[in-house]
């Protein structure tokens, strides 16, 4: 049992990782010039960063409670 209890948070890092990247790199077909003002590439690269953070979260936790969530269902039915 403890086994499944440190896989958990192993998985959550992990996922998070994951997504944090993908993320990055989704973001990567925005042209920022379009967007960002001249001469503001430092604030323009913390502002992928914030972003990809801030939707590779969500979208890893997303996936986790589906899957937290999903684990739970065949109790419904005992």
């Amino acid at each position: 049992m403890s086994g499944i209890i440190g896989f958990q948070p192993l998985l959550a890092i992990v996922s998070h990782i994951f997504f944090i990247g993908v993320s990055f790199y989704a973001l990567q077909a925005v042209i920022p010039e379009k967007i960002i003002k001249k001469n503001r590439v430092i604030q323009a690269q913390m502002l992928f960063i914030l972003l990809s953070i801030a939707i590779g979260w969500a979208v890893s936790n997303f996936f986790l409670e589906i899957s937290y969530w999903s684990g739970k269902l065949p109790f419904m039915f005992s």
